[in-house]
């Protein structure tokens, strides 16, 4: 749980200190809650929290261990179970030091190996300083069964914290991956996009050095010019995306924008065949806050798509509806439709649907709505179209 946490709010400090707490915590609890068996001899498993938090946390982490192991067993009483532990769990730690520091650049099968030799080591270490120093007899069943409880425990516990360790550096090392990836798309992707309309460009202001008329030279610098603001849109659609907060927020009528961009795409429609079917208010005035210009590239990119979507003449219809304090847009069309995967990605960079097209516009479009506190739903059936839902918090209402 506490990697997780480091993971999601990337606290470098829950790497070191805060980690600690953890052996520190399961060896106070294995000691305030030990079985008794003898009136000398107190069984529980402080060896498993001891022995790994001064193999994973090094020789700092092992001296407050010990601290703490003998002061609990000193205010635990029994005057031989504290002597023995005076003697047993320096001498370890000790061990434990010249260990850590090359412990963890093992393989996960040496840990074990070496967990459970210093189980053993330690068994034969208070078994002999029982036995021989204070004269402590124990029957060999016991010390048989308490071996092999310790043994399963830090085999255990070893394997379960090394599978979290290998689990969470191999997200680390896919979110890297990941981000390089999507580093690597956008520097490919801006490289195409910008490089078709100035290489077009290049070659017609190649061409105006020729000897033609003035006619054609004229044609020759508007047609450079327009891929020359192309390539400026492209720049702008990719600053739009980087951008998520609204810079200058307005208070906008949504009606109106609607009827602007519709405007705007129309040719483009009436160039595919498709016939755009407009349902807005006429009895109020809804208001929404956010940038005109990103708002109506917003709407314009989800239209463009539907109309691209269409291999056929159809039509697109967009409704507008007014439901407690927010603004539905519904934009619902015609055309071939996505699957429950596609839908799931939308929004995702560089995932298009189109033969060629990067993905920019949902991506542009899904950021500026998210930035205006909006939320989208996108419903879709094969073979029959795609309806957009946008959700807009109200700003003000104002009756005609």
């Amino acid at each position: 749980m506490s990697y997780l946490v480091k993971y999601v709010y990337r606290l470098d400090a829950l790497k070191g200190s805060f980690l600690s707490i953890f052996p520190i915590l399961s060896l106070v609890l294995c000691m305030l809650f030990p079985v008794v068996i003898e009136e000398d001899f107190v069984w529980d498993l402080r060896w498993i929290p001891f022995l790994l938090g001064g193999l994973y946390g090094g020789y700092r982490l092992g001296i407050i261990l010990i601290v703490i192991t003998l002061v609990i067993r000193y205010f635990s009483g029994g005057d031989n179970g504290f002597y023995i532990s005076c003697i047993t769990f320096p001498v370890v730690g000790v061990s434990l030091f010249f260990i850590s520091k090359y412990y963890l650049k093992l393989s996960v099968s040496k840990k074990i190996l070496i967990g459970i030799s210093l189980i053993f080591i330690v068994h034969i270490l208070t078994q002999f300083i029982s036995t021989v120093v204070f004269e402590l007899t124990i029957g060999i069943s016991l010390w048989k069964q308490y071996f092999t409880i310790q043994v399963i425990g830090i085999v255990v516990v070893i394997l379960l914290w090394e599978v979290i360790l290998t689990n969470f550096q191999v997200l680390e090392k896919l979110v890297k991956a990941e981000k390089l990836q999507i580093v690597s798309h956008l520097a490919a992707s801006i490289s195409h996009e910008v490089r078709n309309p100035l290489t077009v460009t290049r070659g017609y202001i190649q061409m105006l050095s020729e000897d033609v008329s003035s006619h054609t030279k004229v044609r020759y610098a508007n047609i450079a010019l327009k891929e020359l603001d192309r390539a400026t849109d492209v720049i702008n659609d990719y600053l739009t995306f980087a951008s998520i907060s609204p810079e200058n927020t307005e208070r906008l009528r949504v009606s109106e924008e609607i009827q602007h961009v519709v405007n705007s795409i129309k040719p483009l429609a009436n160039n595919n065949g498709t016939e755009l079917k407009l349902s807005l208010f006429e009895d109020g005035a809804f208001y929404i806050m956010g940038e005109r210009k990103k708002f109506q590239q917003c709407l314009f990119n989800i239209l463009k798509n539907g109309i691209e979507s269409m291999d056929h003449a159809g039509k697109i219809y967009i409704h507008l509806i007014h439901a407690a304090s927010t603004i539905q847009i519904k934009i619902q069309d015609q055309g071939i439709g996505m699957t429950q995967e596609q839908i799931y990605r939308l929004g995702e960079p560089y995932f298009t649907t189109k033969n060629k097209g990067t993905g920019l516009g949902m991506m542009v479009s899904y950021s500026v709505i998210k930035s205006m506190d909006g939320t989208v739903h996108v419903s879709s059936v094969q073979g029959k179209g795609t309806c957009f839902s946008i959700n807009l918090p109200i700003h003000k209402y104002e009756p005609n």
